[in-house]
């Protein structure tokens, strides 16, 4: 029992995986590559614990070809052209399947190594990334491959993985192991849809069980000790991290205080101030904007309380902040203006800046038109002129147009009337 109850509980048939229905579920596309043993370049894209490694294990089992593991992390080119050598081997008989654990971590030079070998289609590797590949992984190498999305498993296929090592594992004490059903349903909810992390609290709520000789009782109180933390997956430099903060910032933007709430808790539960502070201010910005201008440094202010509070107190302020946000009125006015204008200066529009908004200078002789002709406004009836800002090019452009809302119709009635 010293190898870890994961690996214990490895499974004996694509039925036994729990998850990843859309992937492996009757006719879905990778179950048909794998049953046809015809097996190319894959890449598995996902969270940890939720069945990568396990797949690629058996798929190495089922074809009858050589596992060998290597995790980026750690591995070294001498270490990927170590497995190649053993082509010539007794081991590479009938082929080898290479699973590179976070292939993200070898650098680009590691990974034209490893592409050169899997050209031949003597080595099948299989890859695993908790990053988006097409990020990450060098584009020769994503060409050569197919990449499959694997998802956290649902509570309802975790609890099928709970129960097989609640058997398992008092097959192994020879003992009955008393477990509640809500001490079930808690693990099976509260590990974050990863398996593994599953599979550990089980092993360790039985460690922890009080053991009579003849059976060990598990107590609800020790599993929710034991899993307490579980529930919130989150990776700071990982895609749930950009999925929580996405979904934080899209939910103030769509005016549901609840749901922006809630993902704020997520984040100040992973201790992720920094990026519910910025989020919150560029909320602030870009989705209320115009519509109701003062409350840029409403949030600025209850953002500098927060940072200043500290956690858990920063909370406060902070929840106060993004529900005013979620139910601000919204405008993105300003934000297309600048968007449309920085597109312009990408592509080169504009020329030079109009004469009479040029800083003032020396004109030379050749200059029959000399003089600066600028008209301060303030020096006109409402403190308006009509004159020319935009360069020649773009005299006529117009990238603001008025929002909607109270306060921009106001100043869009204040100018009509000027102008």
């Amino acid at each position: 029992m010293s190898s870890p109850l994961a690996d214990r509980l490895r499974p004996q048939s694509l039925d036994d995986i729990v998850g990843q229905k859309h992937l492996l579920g009757e006719n879905k596309p990778l179950r048909k590559i794998i049953e046809s043993g015809r097996i190319p370049n894959l890449i598995f894209y996902g969270p940890s614990g939720v069945g990568k490694t396990t797949l690629a294990s058996y798929i190495a089992k089922v074809t009858n070809r050589t596992f060998k593991k290597l995790n980026g992390t750690t591995a070294s080119t001498s270490d990927i052209k170590e497995i190649f050598a053993s082509l010539d081997t007794f081991e590479g008989i009938n082929g080898i399947l290479l699973y590179l654990d976070e292939i993200q971590y070898l650098n680009k030079k590691q990974q034209q190594t490893l592409l050169e070998y899997i050209e031949n289609g003597k080595i099948t590797l299989i890859a695993s990334t908790t990053e988006n590949p097409y990020f990450y992984v060098y584009n020769a190498i994503l060409s050569r491959s197919t990449v499959f999305e694997f998802k956290s498993v649902e509570k309802d296929e975790i609890k099928k993985a709970v129960m097989r090592a609640v058997k398992i594992l008092s097959k192994e004490y020879e003992k009955e192991i008393v477990i509640s059903e809500t001490a079930v349903d808690h693990i099976s909810f509260a590990c974050g849809g990863d398996v593994r992390k599953s599979l550990n609290a089980v092993e360790l709520s039985v460690l922890s069980g009080d053991d009579d000789g003849e059976k060990i009782v598990v107590s609800d109180d020790s599993v929710r000790e034991l899993t307490q933390k579980s529930a919130n997956r989150y990776d700071k430099d990982g895609d749930e991290h950009y999925d929580i903060i996405s979904a934080y910032q899209k939910s103030m933007r769509g005016s549901d205080p609840d749901a922006a709430v809630h993902y704020l808790a997520r984040l100040l539960d992973a201790g992720d101030i920094m990026s519910a502070c910025r989020r919150l201010l560029v909320c602030a910005c870009e989705d209320v904007g115009l519509a109701y201008p003062q409350i840029i440094p409403i949030v600025k202010s209850y953002v500098d309380t927060a940072l200043q509070l500290g956690l858990p107190e920063a909370r406060i302020p902070l929840a106060d902040a993004v529900i005013m946000v979620s139910l601000a009125p919204k405008s993105t006015t300003g934000y297309q203006a600048i968007n449309a204008a920085m597109q312009d200066v990408q592509l080169g529009k504009g020329g030079p800046v109009p004469r009479q908004l040029q800083n003032m200078h020396y004109d030379g002789e050749d200059n029959s038109n000399k003089g600066q002709h600028y008209l301060y406004p303030h020096d006109y009836p409402d403190h308006y002129v009509r004159q020319q800002y935009l360069p020649d090019a773009l005299k006529d452009k117009k990238y603001y147009s008025f929002g909607d809302n109270k306060h921009e119709q106001a100043f869009k009635a204040y100018w009509d009337k000027i102008k």
